[in-house]
């Protein structure tokens, strides 16, 4: 019998997110048998520090890297921003998701329909902070941690005075109702790979049956901006971002470089999209000379 075996976060939105690419997986071959594998990652545990301060996006995919060497599972799926940038050759990105709304949002308690400055914002993320400085000159950001639903219960708790999320996770968890307000890309530039989930396999694992989940509009995208990062050394705590969209034949990327005095600055590139690995790099070299 033909069998794969998916790994992933035991989060709630992992496993939702896990669902949906075996759902594609029997669309492509109803014969294929299916085991859902689910473990807590290291990032997962550590809930008290920021992510920079322990060791970076890694920690969200070791664990499920190590059950991929060890063949106890075939895949594993990822929120694609939550990738390291230097990816195991042993374990390739083997399929990416159609982008979902890739928009970040704010999310107030409930019952409330404005921000009380008196309390902070949580966002532990340095390129939402230094955008939502911007947009909300009178507001202190405090960094939180957990996943989607703890983050929640600790702003209806009283702890926060809004929450600036991923719409596409809040969506993907029916929570779309917790939306109070979705920020244009114009005014938070998103992380490289929001709203597109990916997959990775260990080499040599047969993965055809994930050709209706394979979306080239969503791999190209991923690879231009993950490029961008990649360039500028780009990991977790660095405030880097990067946007793509594709019209045709041609990708348009917008990148997000931070100064020292953490002035944002922005530029914009289009060029070919088979092309778009060159395209990220060449956006982050040329923006790495303008301003550093």
């Amino acid at each position: 019998m033909k069998q794969i075996r998916i790994g992933s976060r035991e989060s709630r939105l992992a496993v939702i997110q896990s669902e949906m690419v075996i759902e594609a997986i029997h669309d492509c071959d109803p014969e294929m048998k299916t085991e859902l594998i689910t473990m807590k990652t290291t990032g997962d545990k550590i809930l008290d520090r920021t992510l920079d301060k322990i060791g970076g996006k890694g920690l969200f995919v070791k664990e499920l890297d190590a059950a991929l060497l060890d063949g106890r599972v075939d895949i594993t799926v990822h929120s694609s921003k939550d990738l390291p940038m230097e990816i195991d050759p042993r374990l390739p990105l083997v399929a990416f998701s159609k982008r979902a709304d890739p928009r970040d949002v704010l999310v107030l308690p409930e019952g409330k329909d404005a921000i009380d400055f008196s309390k902070p914002i949580g966002c532990s993320s340095l390129r939402r902070q230094l955008q939502l400085k911007k947009l909300f000159p009178e507001a202190t950001v405090a960094p939180i941690r957990g996943n989607v639903l703890t983050r929640l219960r600790k702003l209806d708790d009283g702890e926060f005075s809004a929450l600036v999320l991923a719409g596409a996770g809040l969506t993907r968890l029916g929570l779309e109702h917790r939306i109070s307000r979705y920020f244009s890309t114009e005014e938070i530039l998103p992380a490289a790979g929001q709203a597109i989930l990916a997959v990775q396999a260990r080499e040599g694992v047969d993965t055809a049956c994930l050709q209706t989940f394979a979306d080239d509009d969503g791999r190209d995208c991923l690879l231009a901006e993950r490029a961008f990062v990649r360039t500028l050394d780009g990991g977790c705590s660095s405030p880097v971002a990067a946007f793509a969209t594709i019209d045709g034949d041609v990708l348009t990327l917008k990148g997000m470089y931070v100064t020292e005095d953490e002035t944002c600055c922005f530029e914009t590139i289009s060029g070919p999209r088979e092309q778009g690995e060159i395209v990220g790099a060449v956006l982050a070299e040329e923006m790495r000379r303008k301003y550093q």
